[in-house]
């Protein structure tokens, strides 16, 4: 910006704005600032057109890539199911492998997630959709605080992710602590990682929807899954007769149908009772 006001003041030195008082040429050169200002900003709107929206925020019309980030272990086989799915409707769709043996540091996953992120949007991608299952949404939800995930997803849907931890991961943690990795001891309710994640304030997240089974066995109470932030919705709330089990998330077809949803161009709204088809 420096280099706009110096050409500034040198183009009023040749001109009758220098027989001005000082107080009219501070307020013409605010005025001529603001301008070039704007023009900067329409030249940057026109180069890269849908990359912001609101705030910011990338464009709810503009779809880009979808990246989708496994649960604990880091198994691929399920989430590769429905990226499947999302392929089939026209765009791309990556599963990430997660560092080792996707039982270490979420944190260190959310690393990974976050170079992705980068990733796609340094090839020109016009915004990044993420799904994160069970571990996985937990992954998004750091990588979302930590990286500004505000400013680089369009939305996150997440599917029967322990915001708030899972008895699982405590029971493992007193009873067999050899057999809870570090992962596991992230998951335990009040552990130090999910207290820093401020699960109840909405502030500071893209649009989100978190979807999650009733019929969870794994991730209890299944209402973990619960976040300020997001549109929160038990499958058994828009479709009573379905009964899914934790495991059967990413490749239930009524999941399914409802993640098309919620990922298609627009801003991201309440799913609607469509994807109970079949299921009513």
């Amino acid at each position: 910006m420096g280099r706009p006001l110096t050409r500034l003041r040198r183009g009023m030195q040749g001109t009758g704005l220098a027989q001005l008082s000082p107080r009219r040429r501070a307020l013409i050169s605010g005025v001529a600032l603001l301008a070039l200002v704007a023009v900067a900003a329409a030249v940057l709107a026109a180069l890269h057109p849908g990359r912001a929206g609101p705030r910011g925020r990338p464009a709810a019309s503009r779809l880009g890539p979808v990246l989708l980030v496994p649960g604990y272990g880091g198994s691929t086989g399920s989430l590769t199911v429905l990226a499947d799915r999302i392929r089939a409707t026209g765009r791309s769709a990556t599963v990430l492998h997660l560092p080792g043996t996707g039982t270490g540091s979420l944190v260190a996953d959310a690393a990974k997630l976050n170079a992705a992120v980068n990733a796609v949007l340094a090839s020109g991608a016009p915004s990044v959709d993420v799904v994160g299952y069970s571990a996985g949404g937990v992954v998004a939800l750091i990588w979302a605080r930590q990286d500004d995930g505000a400013a680089k997803a369009r939305r996150v849907i997440t599917l029967g992710s322990p915001f708030h931890g899972a008895r699982i991961a405590a029971g493992a943690a007193g009873f067999v602590p050899g057999a809870c990795p570090t992962a596991c001891q992230q998951l335990v309710p009040g552990s130090s990682l999910l207290s820093s994640l401020n699960v109840g304030d909405p502030a500071g997240l893209p649009p989100w929807l978190s979807l999650w089974t009733t019929d969870d066995q794994t991730v209890t109470p299944p209402d973990s899954a619960r976040l300020a932030a997001a549109i929160d919705l038990p499958v058994q709330s828009l479709c009573p007769a379905v009964r899914i089990s934790h495991s059967q998330l990413p490749t239930n077809p009524v999941v399914t149908a409802i993640v098309l949803q919620a990922i298609a161009a627009g801003p991201l709204h309440h799913p609607s009772s469509s994807a109970c088809h079949g299921y009513s």
